[in-house]
């Protein structure tokens, strides 16, 4: 019994001529088959490159808000706008306290790990920094491990550091640089108002933000100085002033990060409580704001792709306006080739071929365009950009569907014609 093509080949075998006719008729028209094009060139470009800039941008948020760690609570005092404010609340809260930390260490459970924070602001630094002064950051030991924070030299401070309040500190890379220039630091001494310290490490870079991260203040991360708490409160810190909080900060780990949301809401009634009500704190879940921004990346891509889309709304437009004004001029090809036995099927086959392949090019040339826009723009203004998978994989397969949607009318129209009259016009 003799060997027949299956339907694959058979498919194939009706589909390879009219694709390579499709070229032929598109290559015949270069100038007028490339300004067809350009709809759909600017539309998938502009797609890829405002979906690189949305990516690239919420990439550097989330990034920050995870280094802050999925399983921490952090609670920040909140500095009152001028001391009259400052006054009305100490008159029923005493600000945060170490006494509010030991409550929530006994009260709050499944804590792994936690340090309470003062954050000081020396007025004179030597050696004299070269950028802004360092903040200084007393911390507890653990601090380290909260912050996923590392040391490139050096070592962090330990408990007997911390129970000696020995004069030691760990500087940030900004303000390791900014101090010590390019030179090792280690064994050194920063002198912080009065007080001299010894450098025993340097911390590794960290991720800085400034974007709107909620509750979260816009602070150079690297530009820091982390000290024992003890020799912070002790040696450099006013903690005697009363209209100053006695810490600024506490940081919880949690063993769990699915119930960060029901621990902070405990933690949350703890302070309410010891504060009366005083809202002098403010309490930040980094998990909640990961999600928080997962659901606004996801929805600002959306909008992005809609204004996009309009661009390849109007390629898609061209693209039918061009066909529509081929199958004049190739009304009496189409009346031939119906009548030599050509089946509906076949013109639309054929028409609809050249409006994908026009989308197929465009939507190629419109991805390199927009990678070329993408890292133009990141040079040109230091923005972030991500040029993602899925961004060049929807830019391409709208237009390749903008294409089929488009180019199917005309197609229509021209397989409608009555090849009579079709063999007769002139």
């Amino acid at each position: 019994m003799p060997w027949t093509p299956g339907p694959p080949r058979q498919t194939l075998q009706k589909w390879l001529p009219d694709l390579s006719q499709g070229l032929d008729n598109l290559l015949s028209h270069k100038l007028r088959s490339l300004l067809t094009m350009l709809g759909m060139i600017f539309g998938v470009s502009a797609v890829v490159t405002m979906l690189s800039i949305g990516a690239g941008a919420q990439q550097k948020v989330m990034a920050f808000i995870e280094q802050l760690g999925v399983r921490n609570l952090i609670v920040q005092a909140k500095e009152a706008q001028n001391w009259q404010a400052m006054q009305k609340i100490r008159r029923t809260s005493p600000g945060l306290t170490l006494k509010d930390y030991q409550a929530i260490l006994q009260t709050v459970p499944g804590i792994e790990s936690s340090t309470p924070r003062k954050r000081f602001a020396p007025a004179r630094v030597l050696p004299k920094p070269q950028l802004d002064l360092p903040a200084v950051y007393g911390v507890k030991p653990p601090y380290a491990g909260i912050a996923a924070l590392e040391t490139t030299e050096g070592r962090f401070f330990d408990e007997k550091d911390e129970a000696a309040a020995a004069a030691v500190c760990v500087l940030g890379a900004t303000a390791k640089d900014s101090l010590f220039g390019s030179g090792t630091a280690l064994g050194k001494y920063v002198k912080l108002d009065e007080q001299w310290f010894r450098v025993i490490g340097v911390a590794s870079p960290q991720l800085s933000v400034r974007t709107d991260v909620p509750e979260v203040p816009a602070e150079d991360a690297n530009n820091l100085i982390y000290a024992p708490l003890s020799s912070v409160l002790f040696r450099v810190a006013d903690s005697q002033n009363f209209f100053k909080d006695e810490i600024d900060g506490i940081y919880v780990q949690l063993g769990d990060a699915q119930e960060s949301t029901m621990k902070a809401g405990l933690v949350r009634s703890i302070l309410n409580a010891s504060h009366h009500g005083a809202p002098d704190f403010s309490i930040i879940v980094p998990a909640e704001l990961l999600a928080e921004r997962r659901k606004t990346e996801q929805l600002f891509n959306t909008v992005m792709v809609a204004i996009a889309s309009i661009s390849l709304l109007v390629g898609g437009i061209g693209i039918m306006n061009i066909m529509l004004a081929a199958i004049l001029e190739r009304t009496r090809e189409i009346g031939v080739r119906r009548a030599v036995g050509a089946k509906q099927r076949d013109i639309v086959r054929q028409f609809v071929i050249e409006a994908v392949l026009i989308s197929f090019a465009g939507g190629i040339l419109g991805v390199v365009l927009g990678f070329a826009m993408a890292e133009l723009i990141a040079w040109l203004a230091g923005w972030s950009t991500v040029v993602t998978v899925t961004s060049v994989l929807l830019a391409f397969v709208v237009s390749i569907s903008v294409g089929l949607v488009f180019g199917t009318y005309p197609a229509l129209k021209a397989a409608r014609l009555d090849p009579v009259e079709a063999i007769r016009y002139e």
